[in-house]
């Protein structure tokens, strides 16, 4: 499937974790796809997975507005449109920091990743889709188990993606008028490096370290593909996709 044929997506961090498996998923579906990241050698390793596939590796902190224009250019002069954004890259922080020992540049390094990295690129995703011809596509935002509850000691974390589910839900409705149908995946314990912790051993609320169950990475890929296929007249407005037996729903 060429570029003219398939549809084209921007991941970002693309280059590990969530946003690798959801770039291998749809190059494999036939996508295009823009892969967007800091480190253009795990981009590079990302793209490697599908050899044959059409992308696109775009050296891109989302932070830096500059930078997201930039892939954003990049993009539709490579593949002439942008039909999905999968608003991935994001970053926990220190981990178990208390909230009273917390750096400000702490906070800071989370919120300018999480939350305006992702504002920044629904933002050009938005003046792009709502540009083109035929007009309108998918923003689908990667949330978190944390955007409902925290973890202990995650105040950055956690306020980022709480914010987040604003930040969609106001995208949807503002995206009406131009075919741009927005969502959120909130993920619990997929299995990637940022959560390899989780099998040795996390703090729970109760303040004991317990292994927590994780799930396959790929699970939540697919989960993406089926949101990101779907006709703009239909949205999963948000999803959650978690280990099943992962201490979120009741007492744990």
């Amino acid at each position: 499937m060429n570029a003219k044929q398939s549809k084209i997506a921007v991941v970002t961090g693309a280059g590990s974790g969530i946003g690798r498996a959801v770039a291998v998923e749809l190059l494999r579906a036939g996508w295009s796809v823009a892969l967007a990241g800091r480190r253009p050698e795990k981009l590079e390793e990302t793209a490697a997975l599908v050899p044959e596939g059409d992308r696109l590796v775009v050296r891109t902190d989302v932070a830096q507005p500059e930078a997201v224009a930039g892939l954003f250019a990049a993009t539709v002069e490579q593949f002439g449109r942008v039909d999905l954004l999968f608003n991935n890259a994001g970053t926990f922080g220190p981990g178990g920091v208390p909230v009273e020992d917390l750096a400000y540049e702490a906070w800071r390094h989370v919120v300018d990743t999480n939350l305006n990295g992702a504002f920044l690129c629904a933002q050009a995703a938005f003046r792009q889709m709502k540009e083109q011809e035929p007009q309108g596509g998918r923003i689908i935002n990667n949330g978190s188990i944390s955007a409902h509850t925290p973890r202990p000691h995650s105040a950055p974390y956690t306020a980022t993606k709480h914010a987040l589910t604003g930040l969609t839900k106001s995208l949807s409705l503002d995206g009406r008028p131009y075919g741009i149908a927005v969502g959120q995946i909130d993920i619990g314990n997929a299995a990637t490096d940022m959560t390899a912790r989780m099998r040795t051993g996390a703090l729970q609320a109760s303040g004991e370290i317990a292994p927590e169950p994780v799930m396959d990475v790929a699970d939540v890929a697919r989960t993406v593909r089926h949101m990101a296929e779907l006709p703009l007249e239909a949205n999963v407005q948000f999803a959650t996709v978690l280990a099943t037996a992962m201490p979120y729903v009741g007492r744990g």
